[in-house]
């Protein structure tokens, strides 16, 4: 059961990051293909600016979250917790779990608010006079610290198998 869980987070968390990883390399070839267009035709790829801004910066930034918290990378400060040992250090490691996770959960909650907002007006910037759909980019963020949260919960429940890397 613990193998079959270590595996589904595993999966998940490293899913994310790959999503996030493919949007890095797309917005390498669109920004690109802009630079290269721009110069030689004089007619660059269209909303560069905004598709960058609205779908590949928060894919890349908000994605892989609960793949740097599976692996344990996402910035601690530790100024009491090596003097920890034992059971308090457990005791600790459970609390900044829960801390963490209570955190993500509030996040999850209010960026699903935002989301779904966003979505009822089916909002959209407007780029060389055409609506370019924007919504969608607002889901990544609930999806990207829901999936935190719950890494970040089992990685406190169980830290031996949930932070291999």
């Amino acid at each position: 059961m613990r193998e079959s869980l270590d595996r589904l987070v595993v999966r998940i968390s490293d899913g994310l990051a790959l999503v996030g990883a493919i949007g890095v390399v797309a917005m390498l070839v669109h920004i690109t293909a802009y630079v290269i267009m721009r110069q030689f035709s004089h007619a660059p790829v269209p909303a560069t600016v905004e598709i960058v801004s609205y779908y590949y910066m928060i894919l890349i930034a908000f994605l892989p979250i609960a793949w740097a918290e599976r692996r344990g990378d996402m910035i601690s400060i530790e100024i009491f917790a090596f003097l920890m040992k034992g059971r308090v250090g457990r005791i600790n490691e459970i609390f900044v779990a829960l801390v963490t996770a209570g955190v993500y959960a509030m996040l999850t909650y209010t960026t699903w608010l935002v989301a779904m907002r966003e979505f009822s007006a089916r909002s959209f910037v407007i780029s060389l006079s055409v609506a370019i759909p924007v919504w969608p980019s607002y889901f990544v963020l609930p999806v990207g610290f829901g999936l935190a949260a719950v890494v970040t919960l089992y990685r406190g429940l169980m830290p031996k198998q949930g932070t291999a890397k």
